[in-house]
């Protein structure tokens, strides 16, 4: 349940900032106002900021290109910091469950209790077992520290933190809806990290990050053509020069796409056939992948050639009404892909209660 106004979607990734401003409408959710600003390399290496002040700077360009002047914000977290847990527990009521909360989570989480956020959604209640099933979530609070600092620094009010592959699950859902009778797979393919969620039955079952994504292209394409970065993006991206000019790509370019296009999809594979072995749910009926090197045909044909599930291409903006004036339609045409995560978070409202 979820009251007030929707808080600004921000997602700092690891080559990008994407701010994306939301509003419920009688018609659906519009998008108002979007800013996008690139991070050099290596600002963000592994979830860790290297850079503070150039993301600062990313923020306050995002926001000010984008002309929005909301400061309330939603945030997301993702990488190694973050654990998330399907577990089983006693029946007991909500009060008794946020008394034990703390000491339930202890025996999932390999961190020190005290050093993690924790926070955890009842997924099913099932009497006749005197059991209910949550799904656990922790995250660092070193990490969602910093993230928080840096919006700060940049004149923003962060008011909720909340995880990557949920923001896409929850801009899904108001997108496709999620089925109630099938097991589908969202792949959001980042920059350096890619994350799995597989929703079974209306409810996440399953999430798995990869450390993998478009860079490795990119840096793989450096390496065995020996052109600068902005180039070997260009290749990557289909030949498509800074100013929009086509291009060709060079053979070699398109055979190390094939290639690290299949390594990422087959670790993809490995996290697909490890929860069909481990858990009870049925056959994955369908793949949607998006994320900034979803468009990367070679990527969905590795991923359904290995999995032998379709595979669509989504899009985040697709049941998005663009209403703003100051959009640059341009602009985030680009991006699009890119805007699962921000989008998901601008969903967010400013006076939400736990269901």
């Amino acid at each position: 349940m979820a009251e007030g106004k929707n808080l600004v979607g921000v997602d700092i990734g690891t080559s990008s900032v994407k701010v994306c401003q939301v509003k419920e409408t009688r018609k659906g959710f519009a998008l108002q106002r979007f800013g996008y600003a690139p991070l050099a390399p290596q600002t963000i290496v592994d979830g860790q900021v290297m850079d503070s002040g150039r993301v600062i700077e990313a923020l306050q360009k995002a926001f000010t290109d984008g002309k929005i002047k909301q400061r309330e914000i939603a945030l997301s977290v993702s990488g190694q910091s973050v654990i998330i847990r399907k577990i089983t527990v006693p029946m007991m009521t909500p009060a008794e469950l946020e008394e034990q909360i703390h000491w339930e989570a202890e025996q999932h989480i390999p961190f020190d209790i005290k050093d993690v956020q924790v926070d955890y959604q009842v997924l099913r209640r099932r009497p006749e077992a005197s059991q209910m099933d949550l799904l656990l979530v922790a995250a660092k609070r070193d990490q969602i520290g910093d993230f928080a600092q840096l919006a700060r620094d940049a004149r923003l009010k962060p008011i909720i933190c909340d995880i990557d592959a949920f923001t896409v699950q929850n801009l899904f859902e108001v997108s496709r809806g999620l089925p109630l009778e099938q097991t589908i797979a969202l792949i959001n393919v980042g920059a350096s990290l890619s994350s799995l969620n597989i929703v079974a039955n209306g409810v996440s079952a399953f999430t798995r990050e990869i450390a993998n994504g478009g860079n490795a292209i990119t840096e793989e394409i450096q390496k065995q053509l020996g052109v600068p970065y902005d180039q070997a993006e260009a290749y990557k991206c289909g030949g498509i020069g800074p100013q929009g000019a086509p291009g060709i790509i060079p053979e070699q370019a398109a055979r190390v796409i094939e290639s690290v296009t299949d390594a990422i999809a087959g670790e993809i594979q490995r996290s697909l056939d490890f929860f069909l072995a481990t858990t009870g749910e049925g056959e994955i009926g369908r793949i949607y992948v998006t994320g900034g090197s979803a468009n990367l045909g070679p990527l969905a044909q590795a991923i359904q050639r290995r999995s032998r599930v379709a595979v669509e291409v989504w899009m985040p903006t697709e049941r998005i009404v663009v209403e703003g004036n100051d959009i640059n339609r341009e602009e985030l045409g680009l991006r699009a892909a890119q805007l699962a995560v921000a989008l998901g978070l601008g969903l967010r409202k400013d006076r939400e209660a736990r269901a």
